[in-house]
């Protein structure tokens, strides 16, 4: 029977359907995004290490070869690299410990460029780079206890790493675990991460302050 006038046929109306319209869909892009700040950062925070840390050991490596050597960092009693160098927790795993700093920094660069350049790396890379940090912190924080309260001298380029680590903590942590911002607790943690951040810095400028008052109070 043929269509009535006007009819429309089932056939017309079907839409046509390209086998290869699928190929031409881009693929979803897997990893984290990073935003442009935090990708800055931690490029920024690389690098300063990586110079601290390759000084540093340029430093003690001089020392080693001239024992009468006397670092550029040796500014006075209190500022000496030298007198940190010397002691055995400056090479807590039997090598000097800036050689750790120049290993994890160019990491951290190399993560940096990738993030400036939007290469989203995945998920449990940012995990593992916020792992890593975390030990670095805690490292870092036995090293400021010993250089502290142990061997009574602090080491600037050291504190220029110890400066570094912190908020390159907070930025790293804050990557790796945005899929758990609907935990309160993590989500109150992100929105105070730099008032923590500067109370934690404050807590080490104090304890540097009392620690060496005597000889700070003969410089004012």
């Amino acid at each position: 029977m043929s269509p009535r006038p006007g009819a429309m046929s089932v056939e017309s109306t079907a839409p046509v359907v390209d086998p290869d319209a699928a190929d031409d869909t881009p693929p979803p892009r897997s990893g984290v995004a990073v935003g442009r700040p935090s990708a800055l950062w931690v490029l920024l925070a690389g690098v300063i290490g990586l110079v601290a840390s390759f000084t540093l050991t340029v430093e003690k490596f001089e020392l080693l070869i001239n024992p009468a050597y006397v670092p550029s960092c040796n500014l006075n009693p209190v500022l000496s690299c030298g007198s940190v160098m010397d002691t055995p927790q400056a090479g807590f795993f039997g090598f000097p410990n800036p050689l750790i700093g120049v290993i994890s920094f160019t990491v951290v660069i190399v993560t940096g460029v990738l993030a400036v350049a939007k290469v989203r790396l995945p998920q449990w890379y940012w995990v593992g780079m916020a792992l890593g940090t975390a030990l670095g912190a805690v490292f870092v924080h036995y090293l400021i206890f010993q250089s502290l309260y142990r061997i009574g001298a602090l080491c600037p380029y050291c504190m220029v790493v110890w400066a570094v680590v912190i908020p390159l903590l907070a930025v790293v942590a804050s990557i790796a675990l945005r899929p758990l911002a609907g935990n309160p607790v993590l989500r109150v943690l992100y929105e105070w991460r730099w008032s923590i951040v500067t109370l934690w810095f404050t807590a080490l400028v104090l304890m540097i302050l009392v620690r060496f008052w005597d000889y700070w109070s003969t410089l004012i």
